[in-house]
């Protein structure tokens, strides 16, 4: 979503490096091209105004001019404000003293509240509570079928009384649901509410009167990361007629202009507290500005991805795989673990969205977009066709056993050949990170080769001609070495001895030796 304006601002960065001073003009420059970007990106133009002043305030002052590096100044600085304008600090959520806490969800028709009520009973259920979704979506045709649904796929328990499709009271609905709630011992209530295609004063006092009827304890506001600037005028509208607490966008994975989410928390100074980034139930975390701030400038976001891996891969599976990888050269480490590993990294998500987590991508966009996800489904099928011993021992596929392998997995004979030899590569390079040795190829530097027992060759100087012990013949040899330091000294431009031809001169018997 925030790709063109990642690309502007990396742009607009690219020209102030190398400056050892930023003039007035160089500033002005910056910020027309950063001013554009954000209008670009469909942000709303109090939201530019204020962001550019607070940039070019901060560039004219003596952080910038009296900086080593101006340019990384200027980048840090407009870092620090898109985190100030996306909320400053995570907003985490707040509990009530005594259970349940009731979070009521709001938003327009099609915003993805239903969806979302089920992502955040999974998040909630990670998070060691016990949620319950409530129905109060009576109007939508099939909405409470939808939510029973989500409910089920997500594994959290659902209250749905009446059958909607226009029949039943939502009030009443959301009233009973928190009885219901304290003798089932659920900690969290999730009330999913109706929506409207827009603002009307209908859809208003339903939401006031729901809101009247459980107290919620957080109102979360859903938007549609998509619909642009019109996200901000429904956001002002709910918050002057019913009020919420806190905002979620759905569809953050979208390709159109992600202006609404830069905008939200500045117009309503309600924070962003989720984000929801894909289709499954688990493509929903909590909204950090200072990470989303990353994304945008191309610094990455490792905290996610460490976050991601933790969730993923246990300690012990971490540390049993490090001890197959650190021992006998790697040899321990088989082709059922490698599959083992590649369906583990295959849970934290798709491989384009964990590459573009990592710094610097963005300069690589295109070739991550173009990623076929199905090569990993490929590689799975090869090494699942083969037999345990060949799984164990690599070694021992042969090309009667390569072309069967092939036939098994549907993949020509040279994938299987390939993936084999890519195996025995990779296991030599991680066996080697695994004993210290960093990445092979570059030794000398820490995590790239040349690590603890793997000390660079000392070249060997050369050594001078070694002195006689004995006094009388080393005299002997310093008189020789005298004399034809002499003789070279009359000789010619080459130290030819004195008055011999050119043309009858001959090299000793060393330097032929040497020449061949």
């Amino acid at each position: 979503m925030f790709d063109t304006l990642s690309d502007r601002l990396a742009a607009t960065f690219k020209n102030l490096r190398g400056k050892g001073r930023l003039s007035e003009a160089d500033i002005d420059a910056t910020a027309r091209e950063i001013r554009i970007a954000l209008l670009e990106a469909d942000v709303a133009l109090p939201v530019v105004r204020a962001f550019i002043a607070n940039v070019k305030e901060r560039a004219r002052g003596a952080e910038v001019s009296q900086a080593l590096n101006p340019a990384q100044q200027v980048v840090k600085i407009v870092n620090e404000e898109l985190v100030s304008i996306l909320g400053g600090e995570t907003r985490r959520l707040r509990f009530a003293k005594t259970a349940p806490t009731v979070i009521m969800l709001a938003g327009l028709q099609g915003a993805g509240k239903t969806t979302l009520a089920g992502k955040l009973g999974v998040w909630l259920k990670g998070q060691g509570h016990s949620p319950l979704l409530v129905a109060c979506d009576l109007q939508r045709p099939n909405a409470v079928n939808q939510l029973s649904v989500v409910a089920d796929r997500a594994g959290v328990a659902v209250y749905a009384p009446q059958p909607g499709n226009g029949v039943g009271d939502p009030v009443q609905v959301a009233k009973d649901s928190i009885e219901y709630a304290r003798t089932k011992q659920y900690d969290v209530v999730v009330v999913d509410t109706a929506g409207r295609l827009g603002i009307d004063q209908e859809l208003m006092q339903q939401a006031a009167d729901i809101r009247d009827a459980v107290s919620p304890d957080e109102i979360l506001f859903v938007v549609d990361a998509m619909i642009g600037q019109d996200a901000v005028n429904t956001a002002e509208a709910f918050r002057d007629g019913v009020g919420f607490d806190g905002v979620v966008l759905s569809k953050l994975d979208g390709d159109a202009r992600g202006g609404a989410a830069l905008s939200i928390a500045h117009v309503t100074g309600k924070q962003i507290m989720f984000a929801s980034n894909g289709e499954k139930l688990e493509d929903f975390d909590a909204f950090h500005p200072d990470r989303m701030a990353s994304r945008i400038l191309d610094m990455g976001d490792l905290l996610t991805l460490i976050e991601q891996a933790e969730k993923t891969f246990s300690q012990e599976e971490a540390a049993q795989m490090a001890s197959k990888l650190a021992s006998s050269k790697g040899k321990d480490f088989t082709l059922d673990d490698f599959l083992a590993q590649m369906e583990q990294v295959r849970k934290m998500g798709s491989i384009s969205k964990l590459l573009g987590m990592l710094p610097g991508m963005g300069q690589i966009k295109d070739q991550i977009n173009n990623i076929d996800e199905r090569d990993v489904d490929r590689t799975a099928a090869i090494i699942k066709s083969m037999t345990p011993k060949e799984r164990a021992e690599p070694t021992i596929i042969n090309g009667s056993r390569r072309a069967r392998i092939a036939k098994g997995s549907g993949v020509e004979v040279s994938a299987v050949k390939n993936l084999v030899e890519r195996f025995f590569e990779a296991r030599k390079m991680m066996s080697k990170m695994a004993q210290g040795g960093g990445m092979p190829g570059m030794p000398g530097m820490p995590g790239m080769g040349g690590g603890p027992g793997r000390q660079k060759k000392q070249v060997k100087q050369a050594k001078g001609k070694r002195k006689s012990g004995n006094p009388m013949k080393r005299k002997a040899e310093e008189q020789a070495a005298a004399a034809r330091r002499e003789q070279a000294a009359q000789g010619g431009a080459l130290g030819l001895p004195a008055g011999q031809d050119d043309q009858n001169f001959e090299l000793p018997d060393e330097f032929k030796k040497f020449m061949g």
